[in-house]
């Protein structure tokens, strides 16, 4: 088989690896004084939980349980004046808020007069004012026992969840976490979700969809098993017509169903060492080996020697190797003109690509594996929570 060409580029250093970088700074130790930004995230965590209905959880961020790292505070306090300024101007024509190329903008002087500004007005509203809706109470009790058990690193989510609610005054509270999502993977394309609540992953899930793979277009030398959802490369390759719409050269198969409307989620297990998996537009050309990326007609993630986890941008983001997942959660919303990627045993974000769609998607999957099988499984059961019955409460 022919060796694939490998490119490395250094990634310029994002948003997202910068909050990764303040995550792993050591917290203060509880009674330590705090800095500025610190006090600031602290004083808008008691003043969301004043005003908002079953926000209990954010005692333990005012009560200094859970303390935030500086540089942490400081990118959350900026992000969400960002989101503030960016209500004041002209929307976009979509009705999302810009704040990727205003944040830049606003130094951090500006970034806490605005969010200042804003809780002026919060604390005028009466105490307990503010019922967030149920899917947000859910989330956040789902948060607070993910928090308690080690799973979620910190309560940020839990305080964005209700700063949107607040901000957006969304009249359908039910769709506040699915509007979160939408914007917290519109704004930031690389993990930039920790911890998927999980009402928000349930919304996910059930946008299931069952996916087999088309034999006309897999390469002659995979080998498509029993039910059309295993494949593997084989020893030989297969004397079979080469229609036009086969791949020839990447060990590739796309799906049966395209999909040009509505919401959709499959889940694959991959192998250790190569693999990708995307989706491809009717269009996208499948001869030879012309990289599949995003000039091509492909938005894919790929795993090369098992180490080198990519999305296939021009040129490709490299992504860190703490994102690489054993099974994948692949969720397209055709209509929101996102692809998002999720690594589902640890429930978590791994890429968004922010596209207009404008024709048919095919679901792409792709290995070089002999031995271990690429699955395409229905996605599982709603987890069970393993704590104790009174985690989520106590």
């Amino acid at each position: 088989m022919m060796q694939c060409f490998h490119f490395m580029l250094e990634p310029a250093k994002t948003f997202t690896a910068k909050i990764k970088e303040a995550h792993k700074r050591p917290k203060k130790d509880k009674g330590e004084p705090l800095e500025e930004d610190q006090l600031f995230v602290v004083e808008l965590a008691r003043d969301l939980s004043r005003v908002c209905q079953k926000s209990m959880v954010l005692e333990h961020i005012w009560n200094q349980d859970d303390t935030w790292p500086t540089p942490l505070c400081r990118l959350f306090i900026q992000d969400w004046a960002s989101m503030l300024e960016s209500k004041k101007r002209r929307m976009q024509t979509d009705g999302w808020p810009e704040t990727q190329h205003q944040q830049a903008d606003l130094t951090g002087e500006q970034a806490k007069g605005l969010v200042q500004d804003w809780i002026k007005d919060l604390r005028a509203q009466p105490e307990q004012s503010v019922w967030p809706g149920e899917a947000v109470v859910k989330a956040l009790e789902d948060l607070k026992s993910a928090w308690r058990w080690g799973r979620l690193p910190n309560l940020l989510t839990a305080m964005e969840l209700l700063m949107w609610t607040l901000v957006m005054q969304s009249p359908d509270k039910e769709t506040v976490p699915q509007q979160w999502l939408l914007w917290k993977q519109r704004k930031q394309a690389i993990g930039s979700i920790s911890y998927i609540p999980q009402p928000v992953w349930d919304w996910i899930s059930d946008a299931a969809v069952e996916v087999t793979l088309d034999l006309d277009t897999a390469n002659p030398d995979l080998l498509i098993l029993g039910d059309d959802k295993r494949m593997r490369c084989g020893f030989e390759r297969k004397d079979i017509p080469n229609y036009h719409q086969r791949f020839d050269a990447w060990w590739c198969a796309v799906g049966v169903q395209g999909f040009s409307s509505g919401r959709q989620y499959w889940e694959v297990e991959v192998g250790e060492r190569d693999w990708r998996l995307g989706v491809a537009k009717e269009s996208a050309l499948r001869k030879g080996f012309k990289s599949l990326n995003t000039d091509t007609g492909y938005l894919t993630l790929r795993l090369e020697r098992g180490t080198e986890l990519k999305a296939l941008t021009v040129p490709f983001t490299a992504l860190p190797p703490g994102l690489i997942p054993r099974r994948v959660g692949v969720y397209l919303d055709f209509d929101q003109g996102q692809l998002s990627f999720y690594d589902v045993d640890k429930r978590l974000h791994i890429y968004t690509y922010n596209e207009q769609f404008t024709e048919k998607q095919f679901p792409l999957f792709g290995t070089v594996e002999i031995l271990k099988d690429l699955v395409i499984t229905s996605p599982t059961a709603k987890p069970q929570c393993l704590c104790p019955p009174s985690c989520l409460w106590g």
